[in-house]
């Protein structure tokens, strides 16, 4: 053999050393491949972004805009209050020109279109296109809270994507505690800093009947505040029953002012959660507080009050949130808080678990199908082109290692439907063999050498083969691009197993003829 065949051989050697070792499992790497849902089991959901949440928060902040913008401008704020999704309405104080207000609206609300009503008050709606990008920032924003979270559970190998205009697909391989974790996953964890209204000094609007606690407002406020749930504790710090908080619906600090959220110990040894804000929340938060000492100051967590302390002096820039929380609620709020809170809601409307039992039956079934096909495969191969057959089935075995190998270097995700991929792939190959066997035999037939009908057959070949993988090499780049889960996992093993069975065909299949069928021995016949 020549020098060119020896580092020829020296390649093969080497890619089958290294593929080979990839796929072994260490002491450090157990799993080298790793499995999808459908073989490891876990947790599927779906779940829907309720884009509308979103639209009411965005909303009241504009209207919350609009009247500390007037107050700057020493103007008389203006009753303002929702009037459908997107949209609220302004009454102005009579007597009062809107003309200030309107130019207000054109500096901080460009947003939302103006008109005015025939009463005379301002109608603010918002842009389409404002509505638009609303809805694509929501999602985005929701995919990357998720992400934040799963990521922090240490889930391996998560797969995430958006489907259509307002869903979520989640899959979670391998999840200890799935109920803990869709919990995580779903929680909005929209916090909020909210004031408490008062019905006279000193006394705050708080009750164990929400009617009540409504009615005993002064009728001008009741538009301007919501009646909000929390936990009644008795004077051990045990939950006795439930009491309702009057509180303003302006949100001056929320979740996205907080930098980060930590566990601590309270006064009594409880677990608590430690914040602390942004340079843009300090002052917010410095303001609100500075203004209403003595004053509850209801901290609202997806519109329920976790607790309503008293403001006893001015805070900047860190706080803390007490509640009766044990140890793993607390840490997972922490890093709820962390991870930053959803911007809407979120609805199931899909959840499947995958048990490991299911899994491993999807992993024998398939192993045993797809040994069962490998077999058949090859016996076919062996029978019909004798020698070159068992040329066919080293190359395909090698196809399998490289294949099996690049899934571990890449940590690409094995599903159900990417073993189909690998048995489809594993078929492509032969393809490819028998599509260089009979062009072979045809060069044979038409009276040439053997040696030149190798050499014209792998040749002649190479074009038609390139041309078949190509086309499906595009189609299998738009399932990756475009699907998602298994049908991404499928996509891998076909993108992956074409590119190796076109090294194998045309070069360890090559290498193992010129070997067998040297050209200085002037072979005169072939086991084809």
């Amino acid at each position: 053999m020549n020098r060119s065949g020896i580092w020829k051989v020296a390649l093969i050697v080497a890619v089958l050393v290294i593929f080979t070792a990839a796929i072994i499992p260490t002491k450090n790497n157990p799993e080298p491949i790793k499995r999808g849902l459908d073989l490891k089991g876990g947790t599927h959901l779906v779940l829907r972004v309720n884009v509308g949440d979103a639209m009411k928060i965005e909303t009241d902040q504009a209207m919350e805009s609009l009247k500390s913008n007037a107050a700057k401008k020493s103007l008389p704020a203006p009753v303002v209050r929702r009037t459908a999704e997107g949209s609220f309405a302004a009454t102005l104080p009579a007597g009062v020109s809107s003309g200030e207000y309107e130019k207000i609206a054109a500096d901080f609300l460009p947003s939302y279109e103006l008109s005015k009503n025939a009463d005379g008050s301002l109608q603010f709606r918002m842009k389409s296109g404002s509505i638009t990008q609303l809805r694509k920032d929501t999602i985005n924003q929701a995919l990357e809270t998720i992400d934040n979270r799963v990521n922090a559970l240490g889930v391996t190998e998560p797969i995430i994507a958006p489907q259509g205009e307002d869903r979520i697909v989640i899959q979670l391989p391998g999840v200890d505690d799935p109920a803990r974790v869709k919990d995580i996953i779903k929680t909005t964890a929209q916090l909020q800093f909210r004031i408490v209204e008062e019905i006279g000094a000193g006394q705050s609007a708080v009750g164990s009947d929400a009617q009540a606690v409504f009615n005993s407002l002064p009728v001008n406020l009741r538009s301007e505040v919501d009646i909000l749930p929390g936990n009644r504790e008795d004077d051990l710090g045990r939950v006795s029953g439930t009491q309702y908080y009057a509180v303003r619906k302006s949100v001056p600090v929320s979740g996205r002012d907080l930098k980060t959220a930590r566990v601590q110990k309270g006064r009594l040894g409880e677990p608590v959660i430690g914040f602390s804000l942004t340079p843009e929340g300090a002052p917010k938060f410095s303001d609100i507080t500075r203004s209403n000492i003595r004053r509850q100051l209801a901290i609202v967590l997806d519109n329920k009050v976790v607790s309503a302390p008293v403001i006893n002096s001015e805070i900047s820039d860190d706080g803390v949130i007490e509640g009766t929380f044990t140890q793993q609620q607390a840490s997972d709020l922490a890093l709820i808080l962390r991870s930053g809170s959803l911007p809407a809601s979120m609805t199931t409307l899909e959840e499947r678990t995958v048990g490991p039992s299911l899994g491993r039956d999807s992993i024998r079934q398939g192993v045993l199908a797809s040994v069962i096909g490998v077999v058949l495969l090859m016996a076919a191969v062996v029978l019909y082109y004798r020698g070159a057959g068992i040329n066919a089935v080293l190359a395909l075995l090698l196809n399998l290692v490289i294949l099996l190998g690049m899934l571990a270097f890449f940590k690409a995700t094995l599903t159900l439907p990417g073993i189909a991929g690998i048995i489809l792939t594993l078929g492509m190959a032969v393809d490819s063999n028998v599509l260089v066997f009979e062009r072979i035999r045809e060069e044979l037939r038409e009276g040439r050498t053997v040696r030149a009908s190798i050499d014209n057959g792998f040749a002649r070949a190479f074009g038609t083969v390139i041309d078949t993988h190509l086309t499906t090499i595009i189609s299998a780049l738009f399932l990756f691009q475009f699907g998602t889960g298994p049908i991404k996992g499928f996509a891998v093993t076909l993108l992956i197993g074409l590119a190796a069975s076109v090294f194998t065909a045309f070069f360890v299949s090559r290498i193992i003829f010129d070997v067998i069928y040297k050209p200085t021995d002037r072979p005169q016949a072939i086991s084809i």
